[in-house]
């Protein structure tokens, strides 16, 4: 296990971190109070510029994360949260899911500009809540004409009013499919983007299929039984344990810059031992948080059979992290933490989504179980 990023991994990372300038971070501050278009405008800016390079391809052709793309993905989630979802929803989720299972005419149509930044895609998986491991699909896709009718509802899926496309989880049968369904398609409709306790630069919202026609080209699949539909939800978990890893660095070192410049009783307040306690406690969680998800993707990467339990492991122990940095910063920063707009109390808002976003912690927890029980 070697964590140690060859010279091109790190001139990618560097590379992502010179992306954006002063006044490009100025502007995806007001990401968080765009409107619809002004979101989609930003993301599709960003990810042309992630696109040309080439940080929107990374990791697309075999699936797997690797340790190295961890860490970039960290770097930009660093930057802007929102965008990060965002983009990593459109590449890393749905880009993948065309990238693997879809046809060379497909990869064409619609995976080479994703690559580009020049057009935004995601998956609805989740319907009645947004877990997929107890609730079953009911949306499906009956043969009709030349592909399918399908109809059902999804529930909040992220870039769901900003996307061009969107791969739709559905039955065929006894089978399961993705149908890619491109925007203002007939018989599908976007609900109203939903009001979120965080990640406010990210569009959300309902999907509603009535007997959308979606042509035989566009299906991927059918596969028998649901391991295709467990590999998304772990690419998307994936991602949200790199959000994590972001979050916390951006707690972090809001806490210890304001420590460092904020004097009480004529000295910082990085002086008094109960501040400097709360970040070691930060520090020593952002790096157990990082060692924990470079590991689980390495595992990934080179196909050890705990990799599965780890990545669960990770994305646990990461999210919940996040929730308890931004906290201990909120602390330091005071009556300063408290007021809306600061990386500290965006993080610990957000932090909560990335608990019960993909696989949630509860269910997370009850698979390590399992395979605890299973190794007995």
């Amino acid at each position: 296990m070697n964590f140690d990023f060859d010279k091109t991994e790190k001139t990618l990372r560097d590379k992502i971190n010179g992306l954006f300038d002063p006044d490009s971070k100025a502007a995806l501050a007001n990401l968080e109070n765009g409107d619809i278009d002004e979101v989609r405008e930003a993301t599709l800016n960003c990810s042309k510029i992630l696109g040309q390079a080439g940080y929107m391809a990374l990791g697309l052709d075999d699936g797997k994360n690797g340790a190295s793309l961890t860490a970039t993905q960290e770097s930009l989630a660093v930057v802007s949260p929102s965008l990060f979802l965002s983009v990593e929803v459109s590449a890393r989720v749905f880009g993948r899911l065309v990238a693997v299972y879809g046809t060379p005419d497909q990869e064409e149509k619609i995976l080479l500009p994703m690559k580009e930044g020049l057009l935004i895609g995601t998956v609805a998986i989740s319907e009645g809540g947004m877990n997929i491991e107890n609730d079953p699909l009911d949306t499906a896709g009956v043969s009709s004409d030349d592909g399918f009718r399908v109809s059902g509802s999804k529930g909040h899926v992220v870039n769901g009013p900003i996307a061009d496309w969107i791969a739709v989880a559905g039955k065929v049968g006894d089978e399961i499919g993705f149908f890619l369904i491109k925007k203002d398609s007939e018989g599908m409709s976007i609900g109203q983007r939903l009001t979120t306790l965080g990640y406010n630069g990210v569009t959300i919202s309902a999907v509603t299929l009535e007997n959308c026609h979606v042509p035989s080209t566009y299906i991927i699949g059918p596969f028998e039984g649901e391991e295709q539909l467990k590999t998304v939800r772990r690419w998307e978990d994936q991602a949200l344990t790199a959000a994590s890893l972001g979050q916390i660095q951006r707690s972090f070192d809001t806490a210890l810059n304001y420590a460092k410049n904020h004097k009480s009783g004529g000295k910082p307040i990085i002086a008094y031992q109960e501040v400097g306690f709360k970040l070691a406690e930060m520090l020593t969680l952002l790096q157990t948080a990082q060692l924990l998800a470079y590991r689980a993707a390495w595992m990934a990467d080179t196909g050890d059979r705990e990799a599965a339990v780890l990545a669960h492991c990770a994305k646990v122990f990461c999210t919940e992290s996040s929730e308890k940095v931004a906290s201990y910063a909120l602390q330091i920063l005071g009556g300063q933490g408290y007021i809306s707009g600061n990386p500290a109390e965006e993080g610990y808002r957000e932090s909560k989504y990335l608990q019960i976003a993909g696989t949630s912690s509860e269910i997370s927890r009850m698979k390590i179980a399992d395979n605890v029980l299973m190794s007995q």
